[in-house]
């Protein structure tokens, strides 16, 4: 798994300019882009505004706030003319993220203040997909991306909306423009780019729904592993996550995290079991690739999702479960300060509060 979204981006504009172009004699200011306020005018110009804004956060790696500008169309400018725009910004855009390297992460605000490149490519994927839809509807004209485009959308920044059969209904309904069946029309909606956690030598990356499929169905889930990685436990918790996206209950902060060494290679997998229960408790687990194990990375990663965690409204206490014979795992979560609390036939429990 390498793809991260530019021959995407590049096909979503593509598809945004013809769509756009079969109503270039239209009066777009005289009419509503779907069920938008706004104008279809507006609209399109609005998606130009979104590729440059993003392209300029990663090439700026802009970390604390939007980079300050804003694109200002000319006085005369014809419907023909706001295409090339889109048309333009979105060739600046997919050049921004086929420079960018994979650590790079830059400032947006939703929900924890960052996104990489591929984050970015479904952000501005999205605006392109779900706007040219409202002025679509709004001209009377038939667009219908690739499914593969929605998907790739939906499986990145909306991890926390239970997937439809079809791709593009779903980006759709994560958006608030559709209702499904049993399933009433979102009101209010935000995307949500994974989060990074850091400690000394590693960084624990939050899995997308799509790299979790690609490691549940044996690929690499785009990240580089040392030798012999990644181990099969990460690959059975990538399996979990990923039911837990299809059944719709799940959230991604309390998924699963591939620990990241210093020099971009990937040692193992941490995580949750699942979403703290009613009480406030979450269970954690974790695995290394063999021959990274014995440098302290457990204790050190576990040690910094521990501390995330237990700072959190939501979670009251930490539970980890760790066979009798395992004594170097029940060494790590010693050192970070769980504490023995039960001892049955499925192994040791300890806790930390």
């Amino acid at each position: 798994m390498r793809e991260w979204g530019v021959e995407r981006v590049e096909e979503a504009v593509a598809g945004c300019a013809a769509t756009l172009r079969m109503a270039l004699d239209r009066d777009w200011e005289s009419v509503p882009a779907g069920g938008l306020e706004w104008d279809c005018r507006h609209t399109a110009f609005h998606i130009a505004e979104d590729l440059i804004a993003y392209a300029g956060q990663l090439a700026g790696r802009a970390q604390d706030a939007y980079v300050p500008f804003e694109l200002v169309p000319e006085e005369d400018i014809d419907n023909a003319g706001v295409v090339q725009v889109i048309e333009t910004t979105g060739a600046l855009f997919a050049a921004t993220l086929r420079t960018t390297p994979r650590e790079v992460r830059a400032f947006h605000p939703y929900p924890f203040r960052s996104a990489n490149r591929e984050g970015f490519a479904a952000m501005g994927m999205a605006e392109v997909l779900v706007h040219t839809y409202d002025i679509a509807e709004g001209l009377g004209l038939p667009y219908q991306p690739p499914a593969a485009l929605a998907e790739f959308v939906v499986t990145r920044i909306f991890p926390h909306v239970q997937p439809d059969p079809d791709p593009w209904r779903t980006l759709l309904h994560a958006t608030g423009r559709i209702a499904l069946p049993g399933r009433s029309l979102r009101t209010e909606w935000r995307w949500n780019n994974n989060l990074v956690l850091h400690s000394d030598r590693l960084t624990l990356e939050g899995v997308t729904p799509a790299a979790v499929a690609d490691l549940a169905a044996g690929g690499d889930g785009g990240f580089n592993w040392v030798v012999g990685g990644p181990y099969s436990g990460t690959r059975e918790a990538a399996g979990m996550v990923l039911k837990a996206y299809e059944a719709g209950v799940h959230r991604p902060e309390f998924g699963l995290f591939v620990l990241v060494r210093e020099d971009g290679l990937a040692v193992g997998g941490m995580g949750f079991h699942g979403v703290p229960d009613e009480d406030g408790r979450a269970e954690v687990g974790y695995d290394l690739v063999e021959g990274a194990r014995g440098r302290g990375y457990a204790t050190e990663a576990l040690r910094t999702l521990s501390q995330w965690a237990l700072a959190r409204d939501d979670v009251n206490a930490l539970l980890a479960t760790i066979d009798g014979d395992n004594l170097a795992s029940q060494a790590v979560v010693s050192r970070v300060g769980y504490t023995r609390v039960s001892a049955d036939e499925e192994g040791l429990a300890f806790e930390l509060r």
